[in-house]
């Protein structure tokens, strides 16, 4: 069939790309990581081309930085990163639910609605139990069908953007601590319940009382 090569190594890129974003939030693949194509693609078994291309579209998400003679590097971020990344995520979420919520959620599914509060219980209840990777995938994909729900498919993609590498600078430092039971935020249920109110000013304050959680753990691991 003409183009199903093409097709073929297109979902080859995503998947590897997948993998590879995977074990960067993990922390599998510390920050400062250094590799090459041919050293993924061997260890996928894979061509280079699909390799390639995933590690450049890890490069436009800002996970990996290109080095010289060819190879990639995990991207480095400071606790300076984290404290602009914290204000971003908050201004992102604030101006979604302040300006498009009245308009965007009177019609949003009902399914949509329930699927996110699905996504609230699984990831609050890893939190409270301190299940690090577990949290990681729930917590993404909360926040990204929450930011869905608007319909605006950039804004839902800038904020997974910034989420991801948040985790990827707090990751490796959670894992320091000899238990996480009770210390991460898992206010996601109050959360959805106050976006499905159109409660703006509540969002505002759960998403403020989220980042001061945030940064004070955080402040306190980097010490």
């Amino acid at each position: 069939m003409p183009g199903s090569e093409t097709v073929r190594r297109t979902t080859l890129r995503s998947q590897i790309a997948d993998a590879l974003r995977d074990e960067v939030i993990a922390g599998r693949l510390p920050a400062g990581r250094q590799f090459t194509v041919k050293e993924i693609a061997e260890q996928y078994g894979v061509s280079a081309t699909p390799v390639r291309e995933a590690l450049l579209d890890l490069c436009s998400q800002g996970l990996l930085d290109v080095e010289l003679h060819k190879s990639y590097r995990v991207r480095e971020f400071s606790y300076a990163d984290f404290r602009d990344m914290a204000e971003a995520r908050a201004l992102i979420v604030e101006g979604i639910f302040r300006r498009s919520a009245d308009r965007a959620l009177a019609c949003v599914p009902p399914l949509a609605l329930a699927s996110v509060r699905r996504r609230a219980e699984e990831a609050s209840r890893a939190a409270i139990a301190g299940d690090l990777d577990i949290l990681i995938g729930y917590d993404l994909r909360f926040w990204r069908e929450l930011a869905g729900l608007v319909g605006n498919p950039y804004i839902s993609d800038f904020l997974d953007r910034v989420r991801v590498q948040a985790w990827i600078f707090t990751v490796p430092l959670l894992r320091r601590m000899p238990s996480l039971s009770g210390r991460l935020w898992h206010g996601h249920g109050e959360l959805v319940e106050a976006v499905a109110a159109r409660d703006a000013a509540l969002v505002e304050q759960i998403i403020a009382g989220y980042n001061e959680h945030s940064m004070a753990l955080i402040a306190r691991l980097t010490e």
